[in-house]
C-alpha cells in the first residue's frame, strides 16, 4: 500500500483495542474469535415506543410532556436571560485563578451539601436581599430548582397525599410533584395570590410563587401569606416557595420572602442562579429547616452525588468579590428598559388583541387574549416566526383563561420592535372592545 511502518502499527493497535485482532508476541497478529449467531435466531424488530415497559411513575413523567427551554433566544420565548452583557472577561479570570491555585482539588468529588464557601454566601445574599432566615448550615446546593422539586416531592410526598398547586401554574413543578403519584388539588389565583376555600381537602404540601407568582405575576398578600403559614402550622404540612426570579424587580420595593416569616419551620425556599447568571452554570440552592437537612443531604447523593466543584467556586468569588450585585443591578436597568418597551409597543400596536397584566418584574409579560382565540392566534404568530408562549398549558384543570407569556429578557430593542410588528398581522373573531 505504499504507508509507513508508523502508520500500520497505528491501524493495528486501534483494531487490537477495539478488540477485532488479537496479537502475539513472536507469532503475529490474528483475527479475534467470534462466535456466529445461530442460523435459527432471529433479531427481534425495534420498537418505535418503549412506553409498554415503563412503570406508573415513568407513564406519568412523560405523560407530563417534560420541561424544554429555548437554546437559542429569539421572540418571544419565554424565561431566557441576555447571555451576551453577561461579564464573561470576569467569570473567565475567577476560572483561571480557581484552576492555578486548586485545580486537583476541584476535580475530585466535592461535598453533596454543596461547596462551603458557596453555601456561605448564598445564605449571606438570601438575608440581605430577600429576608430569608437561616444559616449556610441549611443550605443544599443544587444543579437546578427542578432537581429540588423531584428531590422533595420523592422525599415528602407518598401515593395519594394532597398537594395544593397554583392555578395556573409552573408546568415543571406540576411534573414533578405529579410524578410521585401524589394528588394535585389546584387553587385559583387572584390578584392577591393563592385564595384556597374551605372545602379543600387538607394538603400534605403547598407549591407557591409567592414573590412573583408564575405566571400571571400577582405578589402573594401579607394576610394570605400568614393563613398559609397557619395552615402548615395546624396541619404539619410543608410548604415550597420557589423563587424563581426575585432578582429581577423593577417596580415599588421588593416583597420579602415567605420563609422570613415562618416561626415554625414548614417553609423550604428555593432559589437558581440559572436566570441570574446563566442557565448552563447548573446551581440552584434550597433552604431547608433543619429537620429535613440530613435526609435531603442522603438522598442528594442518590441524584448526581454534587455539583461541579469549580463551578461552585468560582460562583462564590463572583458574589464575595461583588460581581455579583453589580451584575444584578445592571441587568435589572436592562430589562426594565426592555419590559417598558414591550409594554409601549404592545399599547400602540396590539391593544385591540392583548390585554396586559401588571408586571412589576420578571423575565416576561403575561397578556390576555380574548375568550377562545388562543389555539388559533398562536397557531397565526408561528406562521409569521414570532413564538408566543400560551397560557393554557399552565391549568391544571382547562378550559383556563387564553393568554400569551411573552419573553422579552434576551432580545434586542430592534427585535422586540420587529416582533410585535410582525404580531400586527393577527386576527381574532372577537378582539377585546373598550
Amino acid at each position: 500500500m505504499g504507508i509507513s511502518r508508523v502508520t500500520v502499527e497505528a491501524a493495528y493497535g486501534q483494531l487490537e483495542a477495539e478488540g477485532y485482532l488479537a496479537r502475539r508476541v513472536g507469532q503475529g497478529s490474528f483475527v479475534a474469535a467470534r462466535f456466529a449467531r445461530p442460523p435459527t435466531e432471529t433479531v427481534p424488530p425495534l420498537r418505535t415506543t418503549a412506553l409498554a415497559a415503563l412503570s406508573q411513575r415513568g407513564h406519568q413523567l412523560v405523560r407530563g410532556g417534560g420541561c424544554s427551554d429555548p437554546l437559542t433566544p429569539f421572540a418571544f420565548a419565554a424565561g431566557s436571560p441576555d447571555l451576551r452583557v453577561f461579564p464573561h472577561d470576569t467569570w473567565r479570570q475567577l476560572c483561571n485563578q480557581r484552576l492555578r491555585h486548586e485545580a486537583a482539588t476541584l476535580a475530585g468529588y466535592g461535598d453533596p451539601q454543596g461547596y462551603a464557601p458557596l453555601r456561605m454566601a448564598i445564605a449571606a445574599y438570601l438575608h440581605q436581599a430577600c429576608d430569608v432566615r437561616g444559616s449556610a448550615d441549611q443550605v443544599l446546593v443544587l444543579t437546578s430548582s427542578q432537581q429540588a422539586l423531584h428531590l422533595l416531592g420523592s422525599l415528602l410526598l407518598d401515593e395519594g397525599d394532597v398537594v395544593w398547586m397554583e392555578e395556573p401554574a409552573y408546568r415543571g413543578a406540576r411534573t414533578a410533584l405529579a410524578a410521585t403519584g401524589a394528588r394535585l388539588v389546584p387553587v385559583p389565583v387572584d390578584g392577591e395570590g393563592m385564595c384556597p376555600s374551605d372545602d379543600l381537602p387538607l394538603p400534605r404540601l403547598i407549591y407557591l410563587t409567592p414573590s412573583h407568582q408564575y405566571p400571571t405575576g400577582c405578589a402573594l398578600s401579607l394576610s394570605r401569606r400568614q393563613a398559609l403559614l397557619e395552615i402548615a402550622r395546624k396541619q404539619g404540612c410543608w410548604i415550597i416557595e420557589d423563587d424563581y426570579d426575585s432578582e429581577f424587580h423593577f417596580d415599588g420595593r421588593p416583597h420579602p420572602a415567605m420563609q422570613g416569616l415562618d416561626r415554625h419551620d414548614r417553609v423550604i425556599y428555593l432559589g437558581t442562579f440559572s436566570k441570574a447568571l446563566f442557565p448552563s452554570l447548573r446551581l440552584a440552592y434550597a433552604m431547608l429547616p433543619a429537620a429535613l437537612l440530613e435526609p435531603a443531604i442522603t438522598v442528594r447523593t442518590l441524584y448526581d452525588g454534587h455539583s461541579n466543584q469549580l463551578m461552585q467556586a468560582v460562583t462564590a468569588d463572583f458574589i464575595n468579590r461583588g460581581h455579583f450585585a453589580t451584575h444584578l443591578r445592571y441587568m435589572r436597568q436592562l430589562y426594565r428598559s426592555r419590559r417598558d418597551l414591550l409594554l409601549d409597543e404592545i399599547t400602540a400596536k396590539l391593544s385591540h388583541l392583548l390585554r396586559i397584566h401588571p408586571s412589576p418584574g420578571g423575565l416576561q409579560v403575561l397578556v390576555e387574549l380574548p375568550p377562545g382565540s388562543e389555539t388559533r392566534l398562536t397557531r397565526q404568530a408561528q406562521a409569521v416566526g414570532v413564538a408566543t408562549p400560551g397560557l393554557q398549558s399552565l391549568y391544571l384543570t382547562p378550559p383556563g383563561r387564553d393568554g400569551w407569556l411573552l419573553g422579552f429578557a434576551a432580545l434586542s430593542m430592534d427585535k422586540i420592535r420587529a416582533g410585535v410588528h410582525r404580531l400586527q398581522v393577527l386576527r381574532a373573531d372577537l378582539p377585546f372592545t373598550d
